[in-house]
């Protein structure tokens, strides 16, 4: 049991390993993907659009309320692959430990912070009556539960760092199927408002963090809870590590408030709701992809850590290629198929909607030609520990340039921010080619060594 790990990441051939790791991971982002378009689907279908706008309206709220229990797990999983890959065991329980205690004290305060702030919140963005009451009711769910959801991205990743593949596939079956569950039970047959639907996502997630925890909670995996000693130098490892993820998360956030406010002003609740069906058409393709590039993370961390960078050249190599391939088919299938994917979210009635949604699907999902490129780019520079190389792919993809083409394609009006994404996409995906260069150049030097998570800029 204890060798499980090493076999599977320092032994297994690249191709077996690929498929060893990456397959149960897409198969794991399916399924979330999927709970993503059963949860659009019933609030839309069900409760109708207002309450879809909504839900769209809180919602990056409710990703940040994820995003510092996800700077924590994303940020100590690099170090623990690094430390297991550098044999040393202790400091990478060390580490696992340290950050659970961190992020269940970030749920507390998130949760906090963001329950009573939720009603301003949607004042803010520039909703009002009954849009900005049922969005702020949507958000207060979510951080009610903060404090025992939060953390179950961050076991997701620390399963798969034991090698646990299998397992951590299920549990995210299980997330999906529970999270349909108990929102079906609570929409359809309890006939609740849109609290029901945040309602059936927390209770789901609660269950699948017990079921998570149950292999650590017994001793028989190899990262094992011991008493945390959270010195300086372990959390800023976590932080720096993180980091990437962090600001892309919260900058994404940013980013999509901003755009709901100028959806607002140009087109009122009938463009947020189309912005949402984008932004649940992207979460089938990123899931996809997240699942593929984070599942091999650990075993590139661990290789990098042991100094192999020819096994790190070659996970690499098939994450690239698979990636570009399935982000291309997606994309080919949504520029076919526009109609299809708007019509999930929207009743046949809201003509308007439909027709706004499937003319913004087709501009967007030209975006993913070029996506892969910063996505998988991004996951290798933080699977080696070069938080700054994926700190710049992050904050560029997430934040300035998207920001910065709000403004800029202004006179375009909808059309403009509906060709934000694509436009966005080809500018990152030049950054990170240019950033590929560098770091081989720059290991070819002998300035960036493998078995270090030390930046050397």
């Amino acid at each position: 049991m204890a060798t499980d790990y090493k076999t599977l990441f320092g032994k297994t051939p690249p191709t077996k390993l690929f498929l060893t790791a990456a397959l149960p991971g897409i198969i794991s982002m399916l399924m979330s993907a999927a709970y993503q378009l059963i949860d659009g689907a019933f609030v839309g279908q069900i409760l109708g659009g207002d309450s879809f706008a909504a839900l769209n309206l809180a919602m990056p709220f409710v990703i940040i309320n994820f995003a510092l229990s996800d700077l924590i797990g994303v940020g100590s999983s690099v170090p623990i692959a690094i430390r297991l890959g550098e044999k040393n065991e202790a400091e990478a329980r060390n580490i696992f430990s340290s950050s659970c205690l961190l992020i269940v004290a970030s749920g507390f305060l998130t949760g906090a912070a963001l329950y009573f702030s939720a009603p301003y919140l949607m004042t803010m963005m520039g909703a009002d009556g009954a849009l900005a009451a049922l969005a702020a009711e949507y958000l207060r769910v979510y951080a009610l539960f903060a404090p025992v959801t939060t953390i179950l991205f961050a076991v997701d990743n620390y399963l798969r760092i034991c090698g646990k593949v299998g397992y951590s596939m299920m549990i995210n079956i299980l997330l999906a199927v529970a999270c349909a569950f108990f929102e079906f039970l609570f929409l359809f047959v309890f006939r609740m408002d849109i609290r029901g639907a945040a309602l059936g996502a927390c209770v789901g997630m609660f269950i699948c963090v017990i079921a998570a925890f149950f292999p650590f909670f017994l001793g028989r995996l190899q990262l094992k809870f011991s008493r945390p000693h959270i010195s300086g130098g372990v959390v800023l490892s976590i932080l720096t590590n993180g980091c990437p993820t962090f600001l892309s998360n919260i900058a994404g956030r940013v980013t999509s408030i901003t755009m709901n406010i100028f959806l607002l002003r140009y087109g009122g609740s009938v463009a947020v709701s189309a912005y949402g069906v984008l932004m649940y058409a992207d979460g089938i393709v990123f899931p996809m992809l997240y699942g593929l590039c984070d599942s091999l993370q650990p075993a590139v961390g661990y290789n990098w850590g042991a100094g192999d960078l020819g096994r790190v050249k070659a996970i690499e190599k098939r994450c690239f290629i698979a990636s570009g391939t399935l982000s291309v088919i997606m994309a080919a299938l949504m520029l076919t198929f526009p109609d299809l994917f708007s019509g999930i979210f929207v009743r046949d009635e809201d003509e308007a909607l439909i027709v706004m949604a499937i003319e913004a699907l087709t501009i967007f999902s030209t975006a993913y030609f070029v996506r892969w490129i910063s996505f998988a780019t991004q996951s290798y520079m933080s699977a080696v520990g070069k938080a700054l190389y994926a700190t710049i792919i992050s904050t560029f993809t997430a934040f300035i340039f998207p920001i910065a083409l709000i403004y800029a394609l202004s006179f375009a009006g909808l059309r403009g921010l509906w060709f934000n994404y694509p436009i966005t996409s080809l500018l990152s995906a030049v950054i990170s080619v240019v950033i590929l260069i560098v770091f081989y150049r720059r290991l070819k030097a002998g300035k960036e060594t493998p078995g270090s998570d030390n930046e050397d800029l």
